[in-house]
């Protein structure tokens, strides 16, 4: 490759991996957005108390969280054997094509029952793809960036997370505002589903030019008679701990984005449109302090900006749900913008190479997909859920919801603490580092020699 196409591959990554994101988290938000919204009205019995049937939304939104452990499973071992463009490109349509298609589904009124099993069951899909697609975009970023740079590189990966969250909920807030409630319940909730189908075009156009990272292909020409997973169960599992228990940091951004929005709407009756504009405000916020927690991870490390981040955004979660039963805009919006745009966005901005870095390259899909799915399907299918039923019958505890995300994140900033910093190590140091003589003589014991 000539020099110029070198240094063009990190930005060709960077959005790639941007888009992709964005797809992913437009997709998640849009479901979680609408879960807060108007599918406990849609899709169940209208009958049930406002708690039962956002508690029950709320549960379908947790299935598509719950399964992603199963999808790191068979994903990540693809992406480390087939290649981290080859997966991208297979779950970009997974993630994308159910989202449309939920636009599409009739209503618990005009099918019953059987309207919420296909929306679970397309929320499964979702989840089985969405669970390689962050973690191969990750991976495809790192691989590819300067060294001096990778948490920076890495960062865009969860800015298009960001960027997708705000247009779901910007998509949402002109429908609530000028359609009316019959409106939005019989057609208008089902545009911001529709659009995902824009994003995944432009994403396929992108990502179909992308070329892999000189490292796996270096890997991939070498047979091994191991499977990734197999290799990084046996020799990194303590790594795939640590991540999942630091992937606990994603319930801070869950009880924001879901969560709070059923709580303010449903609880104290606050205005939806103006309650939409918070995480709007919050993710432009976000947009602009991820890459800059990124350039700041790689000049003083990813650990101390992780903990910072960790730490800050769970203490903080409590004055903003407070912030709500107060009604106060201006206390609202300050602490969601303190909470989960500023504090939040140092970790969240770097925790792609602060995770992807506690593995070498030939297993490190395997090891962040299934470490960070299993953390984000207990932050993800616990914290909204666990925090609705907290809220109570009338739907205003905010103290339990509070407690329970601080404790997360408590037990997320614990086992950061047990990481060793990597901000100083190349990719190929790394390899050596995080792999053990142990590892290195079972893969040369079943490593292919060409006759």
């Amino acid at each position: 490759m000539s020099t110029e196409g070198h240094r063009k591959t990190p930005a060709r990554a960077a959005i790639a991996s941007w888009i992709g994101s964005a797809l992913e988290y437009y997709d998640f938000a849009v479901y979680g957005t609408a879960a807060a919204l108007v599918l406990n009205k849609l899709f169940f019995p209208p009958e049930l108390p406002t708690g039962i049937g956002v508690l029950l939304s709320m549960m379908t939104l947790a299935v598509g969280y719950v399964v992603r452990p199963l999808g790191a499973l068979i994903l990540g071992p693809l992406a480390d054997r087939f290649g981290r463009k080859f997966v991208m490109m297979l779950t970009l349509f997974g993630i994308g094509g159910c989202t449309f298609i939920v636009g599409c589904l009739p209503t618990f009124e005009q099918v019953g029952i059987i309207a919420p099993i296909i929306l679970v069951t397309l929320r499964i899909v979702q989840g089985l793809s969405v669970s390689g697609e962050q973690s191969s975009a990750i991976t495809m970023c790192l691989e590819h960036s300067d060294d001096r740079k990778r948490a920076l590189t890495t960062s865009w990966t969860l800015n298009g997370t960001q960027a997708g969250g705000l247009l779901a909920t910007a998509v949402f807030i002109p429908i609530t505002a000028v359609l009316s409630q019959q409106q939005l319940l019989s057609w208008g909730w089902r545009i911001p589903f529709w659009l995902s189908a824009v994003v995944v075009v432009a994403a396929y156009i992108i990502r179909r030019k992308l070329e892999e990272p000189p490292a796996f292909i270096e890997l991939s020409e070498v047979k091994v008679n191991m499977t990734p997973l197999t290799q990084a169960v046996r020799f990194h599992w303590t790594s795939i701990v640590r991540v999942a228990a630091c992937a606990l940091l994603a319930s801070v951004s869950y009880v924001f984005g879901s969560f709070s929005i059923a709580f303010a709407t449903n609880g104290y009756a606050l205005d939806r449109p103006t309650m939409l504009l918070v995480p709007v405000i919050v993710n432009l916020v976000a947009l602009g302090a991820i890459p800059v927690a990124g350039v700041l991870a790689d000049r003083i490390g990813r650990k101390p900006m992780f903990l910072i981040g960790v730490i800050g955004s769970g203490i903080l979660t409590a004055p903003y749900l407070w912030s709500i039963t107060t009604g106060n805009w201006a206390l609202i919006f300050l602490f969601g913008i303190l909470s989960n745009g500023l504090i939040y966005s140092a970790a969240n901005g770097i925790w792609p190479a602060f995770y992807a870095e506690m593995f070498p390259s030939r297993v490190r899909v395997s090891g962040l997909a299934v470490g960070t799915q299993i953390g984000f399907a207990v932050a993800g299918g616990v914290a909204p859920v666990a925090s609705t039923a907290l809220a109570g019958a009338e739907f205003t505890n905010w103290v339990g919801p509070a407690i329970l995300t601080i404790g997360l994140t408590a037990i997320a900033a614990i086992a950061a603490s047990t990481a060793k910093e990597t901000r100083q190590l190349t990719l190929d140091e790394i390899d050596e580092v995080k792999s053990s003589d142990r590892e290195r003589e079972a893969v040369a014991a079943a490593t292919v020699i060409p006759a």
